[in-house]
């Protein structure tokens, strides 16, 4: 990771850390799951609003480390306004960039400033961290009823 990325990574990660965008409940969301990391004890409720296939409102409540928090709220930043196949397939590129190839671009065109979680990948017991909101709203938009575990 250039020095430039890690720079931003840290810049990023401490602002939505300290801000986290899209912190609330959201009362009348359709889709809503629990995600826990039992090794670290981060815990992550995703609330979603979709109407027409298409994510209206997002938020998140929780507790975590700045990681999994600042990653929570660039998630919800990202997803607003998504279909829920653009939502899968960002999950997916996501995924692929914080457990895939370190010699691997990272997708900056469909991920954003989430493309600074690439860092996360050096740090393989961050990489739970990074991806538990998401494999939770994952499951929010599946219906999944039983809480998300990241073991």
């Amino acid at each position: 990771m250039s020095e430039e990325l890690r720079e931003l990574y840290q810049e990023v990660i401490l602002d939505h850390n300290k801000s986290p965008r899209n912190y609330r409940a959201i009362d009348d969301a359709n889709c809503r799951a629990t995600g826990k990391n039992p090794l670290c004890g981060d815990s992550v409720v995703v609330y979603a609003k979709v109407e027409d296939g298409i994510i209206q409102d997002i938020s998140f409540q929780g507790l975590g480390c700045a990681i999994s928090k600042s990653s929570a709220s660039l998630m919800t930043t990202e997803l607003k306004g998504k279909t829920i196949d653009e939502a899968h397939d960002i999950f997916n590129t996501f995924h692929d960039m914080v457990t895939g190839d370190p010699s691997v671009e990272a997708d900056a065109d469909q991920l954003g400033k989430m493309v600074v979680f690439a860092g996360v990948r050096e740090y393989p017991a961050r990489v739970k961290c990074a991806s538990l909101a998401w494999h939770t709203i994952e499951a929010a938009l599946r219906d999944q009823k039983d809480p998300v575990s990241t073991e």
